[in-house]
């Protein structure tokens, strides 16, 4: 199976490991670490030396109660970092669910459009739909950051967060954008409870019947702290293990800050040819 982008046609055949770097000061896990543009190219090359398959750029955080960036200041943030990772030789990803910035990146030359809002502004369709290549991350996600997480309910999450991406995909479809473009994330931590996500962990298989390949990111979330009791910087462990549970379940890409440690973890699975 294939995830055709801008620039690259990349084969999941073996499951790719896509390594975050936030140019925010807020983000929950790093914010403010890599919130100029030469410490976030660092950071690139930090994370491609630690075998990380694509980056991921992002310069408004998504964590729970995050208010809404200025459409200028996330562009100020995200573009001299985008010019410069184009430069690494490896696929990009522009965390991003402004229509706005999803066209100026892609002008650019931004290989992917990783959207935690599937493309539902207004504009966003548009923006992927009218590239001739680009590829698209659809995201499921109740409510927004702001709100996600104010007593989340579903009848059964699973169908529902199934239902929600087949239904994306289908309008992306009709608009003429190639299946083999799309990848699929079920959203853990937006808009769901603990339980919500460890039954999306539990059934992730279920997912597979959508017919595209699955972008997972369990990295240092809530759930896991939950689980273990750790802060959030003390959840690289508990990572690594969601990450490779996921990949055994079936997810093709997995969204990490901890890169070598996950890459070294996958190696050591491959090695034993517990990775399909």
């Amino acid at each position: 199976m294939f995830w055709q982008t801008t620039r690259f046609r990349i084969d999941l055949s073996r499951p790719k490991v896509m390594g975050i770097v936030n140019v925010t000061p807020d983000s929950f896990s790093d914010g403010g670490r890599h919130d100029d543009t030469a410490a976030a190219l660092a950071h690139c090359e930090k994370l491609l030396a630690e075998g990380a398959d694509i980056l991921d750029i992002g310069g408004e955080s998504t964590r729970p109660g995050a208010a809404p960036v200025p459409l200028e200041q996330e562009l100020a943030r995200v573009l001299p970092v985008l010019d410069g990772a184009l430069k690494l030789g490896v696929p990009v990803s522009i965390d991003t669910l402004k229509p706005e910035v999803m066209w100026r990146v892609l002008e650019r030359g931004a290989d992917i459009v990783n959207d935690i809002n599937a493309l539902r502004l207004p504009g966003a369709e548009d923006a992927v739909a009218d590239h001739p290549s680009c590829g698209v991350c659809l995201m499921h996600m109740r409510g927004d950051p702001a709100t996600m997480q104010q007593r989340p309910a579903y009848d059964d999450v699973v169908a529902e967060v199934s239902d929600f991406l087949r239904e994306r995909m289908a309008a992306l479809t009709v608009r003429g954008v190639d299946s083999e473009r799309i990848v699929l994330d079920p959203g853990i931590g937006f808009g769901k409870s603990v339980e919500h996500n460890l039954a999306l962990l539990r059934r992730q298989r279920e997912l597979l019947a959508l017919g595209r390949p699955l972008l997972v990111g369990w990295s240092r979330k809530s759930t896991l702290g939950a689980i273990t009791g750790r802060p959030v910087d003390q959840r690289v462990p508990a990572s690594v293990a969601a990450a490779l549970a996921s990949v055994q379940l079936g997810a093709r890409i997995v969204r990490v800050h901890d890169v070598a440690a996950t890459v070294d973890a996958l190696k050591v699975w491959d090695g034993a040819g517990l990775v399909g």
